[in-house]
Formats: structure tokens, sequence, C-alpha cells
């Protein structure tokens, strides 16, 4: 099957870390019908990044939003005119080639094709091999966002709860699978997530499992625990290796 080009929704705040890599990512491997990009008012550089890709493509649409990352997505949702269409997180960067390589998922059962994240810090091969195997759990228990082909006619008439700002991946995963429609995960395309600072830290890993807690849904929930507690493991072991290394080297 040859799909046409595609819109691509990308939510932004305050993103300039990250962005220019990004977008430059996506127009390398995807053929962008529109750049969609849903701002939450962001006050650094980001909008200035925004514009530059604008000048060069000339067809970039800025919408804003103050709301969750639910009425975000669901303001994209509704700007979408290509028959599939592409959420990417601002965050991350695609693969060579990442549109090629999703379009052979393609089939007339498929609503979604996601490629799994690889986070940038990550070389030791065990430990990606184990990290790879557990994030492509997480996405069948609650999807993901991070880089999502989405077939429009599976959520065109979607209504994602304006006050869902964490889970809203699971909800439009929820959505698609309840159309009759199959959601892949692939290990190939994938992108790379270069996660913010504050995440590397203890406490910010333990936020994660707590917003874990506190949003996922009780069936799923144990589960989830498991695999998040993963995700705090490696964090920790990275913050003590490098605290350790530094002490060394001290």
């Amino acid at each position: 099957m040859v799909m046409k080009r595609v819109d691509v929704v990308v939510l932004t705040k305050d993103s300039e870390r990250v962005l220019e890599k990004c977008l430059n990512s996506i127009f390398k491997n995807v053929p962008v019908n529109r750049l969609i990009v849903v701002d939450g008012y962001s006050t650094d550089s980001t909008l200035e990044i925004v514009k530059k890709f604008h000048e060069k493509y000339g067809n970039v649409v800025l919408i804003k939003d103050d709301g969750t990352r639910g009425s975000a997505r669901l303001k994209g949702i509704r700007e979408v005119e290509t028959e599939w269409f592409l959420f990417v997180d601002s965050d991350v960067t695609l693969c060579d080639d990442w549109y090629d390589k999703a379009e052979t998922f393609v089939k007339g059962d498929v609503g979604a094709v996601w490629g799994i994240e690889v986070w940038e810090s990550i070389h030791n091969p065990i430990v990606l091999k184990l990290f790879l195997r557990i994030t492509r759990k997480i996405f069948e228990m609650r999807g993901g966002t991070h880089d999502l082909l989405v077939r429009y006619e599976a959520v065109k008439d979607i209504d994602i709860p304006k006050n869902l700002h964490v889970f809203e991946d699971a909800f439009i995963k929820e959505w698609v699978a309840n159309k009759g429609y199959r959601l892949i995960a692939t290990y190939d395309p994938y992108c790379i997530h270069y996660r913010p600072p504050v995440v590397w830290t203890i406490k910010g890993s333990l936020s994660m499992l707590v917003d874990t807690l506190r949003f996922g849904s009780l069936r799923r929930m144990p589960r989830l625990i498991v695999a998040y507690g993963f995700y705090t493991a490696y964090v920790v072991y990275r913050s003590l290796s490098q605290k350790l290394k530094c002490q060394y080297n001290g």
C-alpha cells in the first residue's frame, strides 16, 4: 500500500532543548503534508524555531493551547486533513527512513503503528535489550505517542477528556482498539528519546512512578509498577555510577 503525504502533530511547551533536531528528523524521514504544532504558550525560543521551519518549508500550522496534553492532542487531531497522520514528541528524533519502515506495517485492519523509543543514554547491549522488551510491554499496556502513525478514520470522532494530562496516550490506544483496529508496536522504526535532565534525578524518576500510581487504571497497575520500577532502578543505577565516577576522577 502506497500512502500519500501525512500531517504531523507535535506538541510543544518550552521545547527548545531538542526541538530543532526533532523537526529536522521529521522533515528528513517523513513525507510531511503539514506540520501541526500545538504550543502551550512557550516562553523560550520554541516559537522562533517553529517560525524558521515554516520559512523553510511553508507548511507549518501553529495552534495555541493552554490546557493539558489531552486537550492539545485533541486540537491537533481536529486539524488533521490526511488519511494517516503522525504524532511525534518534541524531545525525540526519528530514525532514518522512519516512514518507509512504518509503511510496511500498514494493512486494512491496522489503526496505528508505534516505533519504539530508545533512551539516548543507554549504550550497554544487555541493558538496552532488557529496556526494549519492557518498553514494548508498556506500550501494549498503556500505549505511547513518541512516534505514532495513526489512521485518521480511527480517531476522527475521539473525545479525549480535557483534564487528562497523563495517560492520554492510553485513552487514544484504547479508543483505536475499540474501533476494531490493531495497534502495531515495532522495534524498527524507532525514535531516540532525549529525556529532560530532571528525569535523571532520583526525585524526578520517583515522580514518574508516582504519576503511574495516581493516574494508571487499576487493572493495569501491577504490571505498570513493575515496568516503571525498572526505569526507576536504571535511573538510580545511572546516578550512583556517575557519582562514583566523579569521586574516582576527583
